[in-house]
C-alpha cells in the first residue's frame, strides 16, 4: 500500500498546526480557523462549539453521506506549556533531526490531527458509503473541559457512528481503557495577625497543612485494597496534590492558602465516595473558623470530572481499530485520562489509537518518530478503504 501521499499531506498540516501556540491558557481560534478554511476548500461544512467567553472552540465536521456507521476521529487542539523547559529548538517550529520530528504537540496530539486532515481530500472525492467525522476539542490538557459540549451536539446531530477513535499517543497500538480523573480546588481563607500572636488570627497555611495531611492518608489507604490483577500501573486509584500556594511573609499568619489535587480512578471506583470524608473535614474546619472570623473559612470546589474508560473487548470500535492498526496484541490500558471516557459515557463505541509515545508527551524536545507518522498514514489509508 502506497501511503506516501497521505504522509506528505499530513506533514504539511503538521508544520502548520505546530506553528499555532495553542497552550491551554491561550486561545485556539487561529488553529480552528485554519481547519475550517481547509475543510471549506474541500466543500466540507464545519461547526464550532465555543466556550463561554468565545476565546476557544471545539470543531466538528462530516465528510461523506449523513448515514449511520461512520467513524469519528477525535483529538484535542491544546498543548501543555513550554515555560521553564530547556528546548534545543523552537517548540513552535516543526524541526526534523534524524528520524524524529520535534515540536510542542508533535505526539500529543497534533500528529494525529494532521493525519486526520490528510485523508479529508481522499474521502471527499471518493464514493464512500459511510462518513468520516472529525471532532477537535479544546482544554483537554486542563481536565478534558472542552469536549463535553461538543459531544452533546454529536449525540444530537450525527447519525450514530460505528466508532470513535481518540488519537492519543499509543505508538499506533490499540488502547482499550483508561482511568478517570477528578480534580478539586481547596481555598482556605484565614485571618492575618502577627505570627507571635496566634490567638488573634488563623493561619490559612496551618489549616491547609492539616487538610493536606488528611489527603495524604487517603492516598496511602488507596494502595491497601488494590486489585493485584488490575491491568493498570499502578493498579489502584491514586491521589496527588499538584499545586500549593499560600502566605505572604514568614511572620504573618497566612491570609489565604490554595491547593489543587487530583484523583485518578479505575473503572468501577467511585471518586466521590473516596473524597466524601475529606469534604466532611473541610466542612468542619470551615464551621470552626467562621465561628471566630465570619469572613474566613474553607471552600472546596470540584474543578473537573473525567469518567474512566472501561474495557469493552468485543466493541465495534475495538474490532475496527485493531484491523486498521494491524494489531493482534492483548488488551491494553493506560493510567492517564483522556476524552475516550467522555465519548463512551455518551454511548459511543470508543477506542484510543494514535502515533507517538506518551513518554515523549509534555517533555522538553517533545518529538514524534517518522516511523510512527508512517504507521499513522497506513492506518488512515485503511480507514479510507473501510468507509467505501
Amino acid at each position: 500500500m502506497d501511503t506516501s501521499h497521505i504522509a506528505t499531506a499530513a506533514l504539511a498540516h503538521l508544520e502548520r498546526l505546530i506553528a499555532f501556540d495553542t497552550t491551554s491558557r491561550d486561545s485556539n481560534l487561529a488553529l480552528i480557523g485554519y481547519v475550517e478554511a481547509f475543510l471549506g476548500g474541500h466543500g466540507v461544512a464545519s461547526h464550532r462549539v465555543a466556550n463561554a467567553d468565545g476565546r476557544k472552540a471545539n470543531l466538528y465536521a462530516t465528510i461523506g453521506p449523513a448515514v449511520p456507521g461512520g467513524v469519528v476521529l477525535s483529538g484535542h487542539t491544546d498543548v501543555v506549556p513550554v515555560d521553564g523547559q530547556n528546548w534545543t529548538s523552537d517548540p513552535f517550529t516543526l524541526t526534523r533531526r534524524g528520524d524524529r520530528m520535534y515540536g510542542r504537540g508533535t505526539c500529543d496530539m497534533k500528529g494525529f490531527l494532521a493525519l486526520a486532515l490528510a485523508i479529508v481530500p481522499e474521502v471527499a472525492r471518493g464514493q464512500v458509503a459511510r462518513p468520516l467525522h472529525l471532532a477537535f476539542s479544546y482544554d483537554e490538557e486542563v481536565g478534558c473541559l472542552g469536549a463535553p459540549s461538543m459531544i452533546r451536539e454529536l449525540v444530537r446531530d450525527l447519525p450514530p457512528p460505528l466508532a470513535v477513535i481518540v488519537g492519543e499517543p499509543t505508538n499506533m497500538e490499540v488502547v482499550s481503557g483508561h482511568k478517570g480523573i477528578s480534580s478539586w480546588r481547596v481555598v482556605v481563607r484565614g485571618h492575618e495577625a502577627h505570627s507571635s500572636l496566634t490567638h488573634l488570627g488563623v493561619s490559612a497555611n496551618m489549616v491547609a497543612v492539616k487538610l493536606m495531611h488528611a489527603l495524604s492518608e487517603i492516598a496511602d489507604g488507596l494502595e491497601r485494597p488494590a486489585d493485584r490483577n488490575s491491568p493498570y500501573h499502578p493498579p489502584h486509584a491514586t491521589l496527588t496534590i499538584g499545586v500549593v500556594k499560600g502566605g505572604t511573609a514568614v511572620n504573618i499568619l497566612a491570609r489565604e492558602c490554595e491547593f489543587v489535587f487530583d484523583l485518578r480512578t479505575p473503572a468501577g471506583t467511585d471518586p466521590q465516595a473516596i473524597i466524601a470524608p475529606f469534604e466532611l473535614l473541610c466542612a468542619a474546619e470551615d464551621k470552626a473558623i467562621r465561628a471566630r472570623f465570619p469572613d474566613a473559612g474553607v471552600e472546596i470546589v470540584r474543578r473537573s470530572s473525567t469518567p474512566s474508560f472501561a474495557l469493552k473487548p468485543d466493541s465495534p470500535a475495538e474490532a475496527l481499530a485493531r484491523r486498521l492498526a494491524d494489531d493482534n496484541g492483548s488488551a491494553r490500558v493506560v493510567s492517564y485520562a483522556a476524552e475516550a471516557g467522555q465519548f463512551q459515557e455518551a454511548g459511543f463505541s470508543t477506542i484510543i489509537c494514535g502515533p507517538g509515545s506518551i513518554e515523549q508527551a509534555h517533555q522538553p524536545d517533545e518529538y514524534l518518530e517518522v516511523a510512527q507518522f508512517e504507521r499513522g498514514s497506513a492506518f488512515m489509508a485503511r480507514l479510507d478503504e473501510a468507509l467505501r
